[in-house]
């Protein structure tokens, strides 16, 4: 376990030390001062919308012995005030904060896993820290904090852990590469290249471009990629006898394959090679893509040496984090999906997938917008309305301004005009539901996260009688 010191950050960051110990050790380190602890060092992010530098005052005041600012106007008597603290004032706050990660980070030599792609980058990262925490003792990404503030908060947590699983999310080209050259993960991986943010990036090959950022931040890394996916599968197919490649697919020969598939409500079963050994897999949560998440995870397992029988028992244990594909039900046996927390064209399809193979009375598909696609909108939000008849959904609900191009695509597809619903709040959608849900009806959420579908879940909790 290795500590920072003030001196260290002075030297990494070019601070200026206006009062303070030189000596004093950095151990937690905060930038909301609304769950600051004592002896935390609070860091003053300045972005577009906020400026942490108005809340120095209060950072000391709530326990703070240490605050990095870049913009803060103070007189002696402040200064005699806070002679016991630490105060260092930098250029600018956000740049410290990836200086002061990087240099965390330089003292552990440990396994880092770095996972980014369209969809599935948060469930893949649970399942692969549950595989990892087997054996080591593991730090991860707390929920979705995978930007260029979230990822550099999550390494500087590093205390006595033997390895890091990270996520890296991105928006526009150099968002991966910032992150990465943070991190400097040894094992890479991406589970696929969909149409997520394509409004900003421009194309699939553009994003494939933007995730394969991730391999700057270290030399030679291992690189798991799913072989299922159109685009890394041809991209392995060009790069495989150059870089150290480990595939895993349901469909496409790779170097893990999952065979003997037997799908479930609420898992899955299926076999797959480890150590030269068939093994058999079971899989809490439903879903085929969580079959292709568990051999991404299984991949990792191998290639840290992790035993056969851990790997197993990492996957059979771990749990989703909040708000994707959340199983809510209810005493008169209806049953609630809650996928909210984001969407895609390729997550859409794989939800409405499961949606489909589940026993029940009516399948009802709850669905809003898909953000940030840009000039694609209309085109994506069609795809989406071509599966709906193809996942035979019996009631279509919908809400969001690009949305009305699912609705148009489903009924020109053939769905009766009584079983499609557009609907103008989530409020009027929590309304519907309640006036027709019957017994057994299972009903899926799904929308982008700027779209709050996890309100209607929770109003649906409050509404109906959920079992515990």
């Amino acid at each position: 376990m290795k500590n920072l010191t003030v001196q260290e950050i002075i030297k990494a960051t070019n601070a200026e030390l206006i009062i303070g110990n030189p000596k004093f050790i950095c151990e937690k380190f905060s930038h909301d001062t609304r769950t600051i602890e004592k002896g935390d060092t609070y860091i003053a992010i300045k972005g577009e919308t906020f400026d942490g530098n108005l809340f120095w005052k209060e950072a000391l005041q709530k326990g703070a012995d240490c605050i990095i600012v870049s913009d803060i106007k103070y007189n002696q008597e402040e200064l005699e005030q806070w002679k016991n603290k630490t105060i260092l004032k930098v250029d600018d706050t956000l740049k410290a904060l990836y200086e002061i990660a990087k240099l965390k980070r330089s003292f552990y030599k440990i396994p880092v896993i770095a996972i980014t792609g369209s969809v599935g980058k948060t469930s893949t990262k649970d399942i692969i820290a549950n595989v990892v925490s087997q054996k080591y003792k593991t730090l991860k990404t707390i929920g979705n904090n995978n930007n260029n503030i979230g990822l550099p908060f999550t390494i500087l947590k590093l205390q006595d852990e033997e390895a890091m699983v990270l996520e890296m999310g991105m928006n526009h080209f150099g968002e991966i590469r910032l992150l990465t050259n943070i991190a400097k993960p040894n094992i890479c991986v991406i589970t696929n290249i969909g149409t997520s943010h394509i409004g900003n990036l421009g194309s699939r090959q553009n994003i494939l471009k933007a995730k394969l950022e991730i391999l700057e931040g270290t030399e030679n890394p291992t690189i798991i990629i799913n072989n299922d996916n159109d685009l890394l599968h041809k991209w392995q197919e060009e790069n495989k006898n150059e870089k150290n490649i480990i595939t895993y697919g349901i469909e496409e020969k790779s170097n893990l394959n999952a065979k003997e598939i037997i799908l479930k409500e609420s898992g899955s079963e299926f076999t797959c090679k480890i150590q030269e050994k068939d093994e058999k897999i079971n899989v809490p949560v439903g879903g085929e893509h969580f079959i292709l998440n568990s051999l991404c995870a299984i991949c990792v397992g191998k290639e840290l040496g992790i035993e056969p029988d851990k790997i197993k028992k990492g996957i059979e244990e771990f749990e989703l984090t909040k708000k994707r594909m959340e199983i809510i039900e209810t005493k008169t046996g209806i049953k609630i999906i809650n996928d909210s927390y984001n969407a895609s064209l390729e997550s859409i399809k794989a939800s409405l997938k499961y949606l489909s193979s589940l026993d029940g009375n009516r399948k009802i598909a709850v669905l809003g917008d898909i953000l940030e696609l840009g000039e694609y909108a209309e085109k994506l939000h069609k795809k989406v309305g071509e599966e709906i008849p193809k996942s035979k959904i019996d009631i279509l609900i919908c809400r969001g301004e690009n949305a009305k191009y699912i609705v148009e695509e489903a009924e020109k597809l053939g769905m009766p005009k009584e079983k499609i619903y557009y609907l103008k709040s989530n409020e009027e959608i929590v309304e519907k539901i309640k006036e027709i849900a019957k017994p057994k009806d299972i009903i899926l959420l799904k929308a982008s996260n700027g779209m709050k579908f996890f309100d209607i879940a929770e109003k649906c909790k409050e509404e109906f009688e959920c079992k515990k």
